[in-house]
């Protein structure tokens, strides 16, 4: 992070944690790089209602379970029914960013995430649909999670690499009424896709409780159409040779084949600012059990390791600055349409107490804007060889929420253009060499409240 003089030392800190995962060091702007996950329904059921057919005492297996967490350091752990034992499994896990339960059964949805990453924008989500035909599905507002996990970032924040990451459980059981609430739950996933992660890779994973051996369960089979969220299913891709299968293999637990299905699945994509895939699926079974061989979930857990890049995209974007109001965009998606490659012609942004809006247009004449209308409007334009190179953005706090309050934009004849009031929380952001800022991607309504900066080469 490169903040001005403006900045104390102890926000600095604080922003540089926020922004970097642990023990990032790097000064070179990283570009490539790999991580894994890990996603496990934790049979976090009170005993007296479910024993999950697992042996031993559920908080003991807990213990167990966190330990496990911690010893083997999954970059990213999504756990489902995590509800009466939560504490303990935190008690024993160590990673560094983890998400605060919503609550037992009947409160909580048990969806929570273990990160060795930092995340923003984290949203819990409840069904729209649920049904009791065969299991208590509505006893509790099971649903999904929602998070902008940032995978990697540069020391001075110029350059970022960002993933949505979903957490989801969805409807038991195989009655009409099951089926119906499982396919909208799947559906309503796929939409806040649509939505939410425009312009963003993603990675989708949980207890599904949908096999695509089932004729009935066809929503999982529509998150891998491009027509819909153009998803990537990783057990389909490596392990059944691409084929989505339709006679049903079931698994035992511990499985010790990846070639059965169970209904604990993963799904990713890449987005036209990050290269992603999978290079390998496992059922993790044999690395959780009890000290006697018993397992400690009635689910086999689902691990998969990633690889991801920004050397083979044609845009790039930088660490977000701001806070978690407003709706989040991307004009990645525009950008990476274009037949000719992007440059601003114009520069437009309004401000006055706070950054109203940022905008530009391209010398194709696209128009790319985001925000409000207030504030006073401030354009510049530039010329056919001057480039938008670097821009400075201040923070502050309005109504209990932060907001960005200043941009400041440096072109690379040393020209610049300036919007809304600075204040003492500011961060500098340089495109890479031979870069260029291009377009933005954050949240916004009214005002800009969180913002990023989009790169394209010269």
């Amino acid at each position: 992070m490169k903040p001005t003089s403006l900045c104390p030392a102890g926000l600095r800190a604080a922003v540089l944690l926020l922004l970097l995962p642990a023990g990032a060091l790097a000064a070179a702007t990283p570009t490539a790089g790999t991580f894994n996950i890990l996603s496990m329904n934790v049979a976090g059921l009170p005993a007296i209602l479910n024993s999950n057919d697992v042996p031993g005492d559920k908080a003991t297996n807990a213990r167990t379970i966190g330990a496990k967490f911690a010893a083997l350091d999954y970059d990213v752990i999504h756990v489902q029914e995590d509800f009466n034992y939560h504490a303990y499994i935190y008690e024993t896990d160590t990673h560094p960013y983890r998400t605060a339960t919503s609550g037992g059964v009947s409160f909580g949805s048990g969806l929570n995430t273990l990160s060795n990453f930092p995340y923003v924008g984290f949203a819990r989500t409840k069904w729209a649909t649920c049904s009791d035909a065969s299991s208590n599905d509505c006893l509790t507002p099971k649903g999904f999670t929602f998070m902008r996990v940032l995978v990697s970032g540069a020391t001075d924040n110029d350059t970022a690499a960002y993933v949505d990451f979903y957490n989801l459980h969805a409807d038991a059981g195989t009655e009409d009424g099951d089926n119906v609430a499982r396919q909208a739950n799947i559906n309503q996933v796929a939409a806040y896709i649509a939505t939410w992660s425009v312009g963003n890779a993603v990675l989708v994973f949980g207890d599904t409780n949908s096999r695509y051996s089932r004729t009935v369960d066809t929503a999982i089979r529509g998150l891998l159409s491009a027509s819909t969220t153009a998803l990537t299913d990783p057990w389909v891709e490596l392990v059944r040779s691409g084929v989505v299968p339709t006679a049903e293999t079931l698994c035992a637990n511990p499985s010790t084949t990846s070639y059965c299905e169970t209904v604990d699945k993963v799904f990713y994509r890449s987005s036209p600012l990050l290269a992603l895939h999978a290079t390998s699926f496992a059922y993790a079974s044999s690395s959780f059990l009890q000290a006697n061989g018993s397992v400690l979930s009635d689910h086999n857990p689902v691990q998969i390791n990633l690889a991801w890049s920004t050397a083979t995209t044609t845009l790039r974007q930088s660490a977000l600055s701001g806070g978690l109001t407003g709706t989040w965009f991307s004009d990645a998606p525009i950008l990476a349409g274009l037949a000719s490659k992007p440059k601003p012609a114009t520069l437009t942004f309004r401000g006055a107490s706070r950054l109203d809006s940022v905008g530009l247009t391209l010398v194709d004449g696209s128009k790319l804007a985001h925000g409000g209308t207030g504030g006073t409007a401030a354009s510049l334009a530039l010329g056919v060889s001057e480039y938008w190179v670097a821009a400075r953005l201040c923070r502050g706090v309005k109504d209990g929420n932060t907001r960005n309050f200043y941009i400041l934009a440096t072109t690379s004849a040393g020209r610049t253009l300036a919007a809304g009031t600075a204040t003492g929380d500011c961060t500098d952001f340089d495109a890479p060499a031979g870069w260029q800022i291009v377009g933005f991607a954050g949240q916004s309504g009214d005002e800009v409240d969180q913002l990023s900066f989009v790169y394209a080469a010269r």
